[in-house]
């Protein structure tokens, strides 16, 4: 990771979510660039690393300062948050301020991801699992995407030695029982898999995309329950 910690451009700020990390009042912050180019993200306006920032690291972290004792988690999502120089400086203060670490991720840098945890820097990792291995170059949108990295990050995950969750985003034109016949040995034995359906908005980079009935959600769901039984879908009903 390494980097200077001034280095880092924060992208935007949610002051407050009761979703992004289930169980706590956190914040959540967006750091801008990725390595994948999902036709489903739902923030695509932070794929590119050279978009303006929003505020400063200074301004986080007075913001984060006032509000001890209001907020007990802050969420750290993207774009790919590994990708940012400086992130351990960030991670580090924050951290200096007594706040749990929720860090989202899409896997592809593994041994940052084992270095921020093992560092204590991260509370909670949830991981994107974005489809079996036989498509998952096609739903990040990298054509040849070595699947190494993304294998090693699940391993490290299941190795339990940082709280975590898997998560797919299911897109009608993406996932099919097949799709999770092979996710479900992939993640045996996981703490919590979550399911969640695609949500159509604006700044989806390709249009036309849908989201599966939830008769297929269940069926889905069924399919992976054998092989981790946590497994819950997240959002629906």
């Amino acid at each position: 990771m390494g980097g200077s910690v001034r280095s880092v451009k924060i992208h935007g700020l949610q002051k407050l979510t009761l979703l992004d990390w289930p169980g706590r009042v956190a914040c959540t912050v967006f750091l801008g660039g990725c390595d994948f180019r999902c036709p489903f993200c739902h923030n695509a306006q932070l794929v590119d690393a050279a978009a303006p920032a929003e505020l400063t690291r200074e301004e986080l972290l007075s913001f984060l300062k006032k509000r001890r004792g209001l907020l007990d988690g802050v969420c750290l999502t993207g774009g790919e948050p590994l990708l940012r120089p400086g992130l351990t400086g960030l991670l580090e203060d924050i951290r200096a301020l007594g706040y749990p670490v929720k860090l989202d991720t899409n896997g592809s840098h593994p041994d940052r991801l084992r270095a921020a945890a093992e560092a204590g820097l991260v509370d909670y990792v949830a991981m994107d699992v974005k489809n079996s291995p036989e498509r998952y170059a096609e739903t990040a949108g990298v054509p040849g995407l070595d699947l190494g990295p993304i294998r090693e990050s699940v391993a490290f995950l299941l190795e339990g030695g940082v709280d975590y969750e898997f998560r797919t985003t299911v897109v009608e034109q993406f996932h099919d029982e097949g799709s999770f016949r092979a996710i479900g040995p992939w993640l045996a034995g996981a703490r919590r898999y979550f399911l969640q359906n695609f949500v159509d908005r604006d700044t989806v980079p390709r249009p036309g995309l849908t989201p599966c009935p939830p008769e297929r959600m269940q069926g889905f769901l069924d399919i992976v329950r054998p092989f981790i039984p946590g497994a819950a879908l997240r959002g629906e009903g």
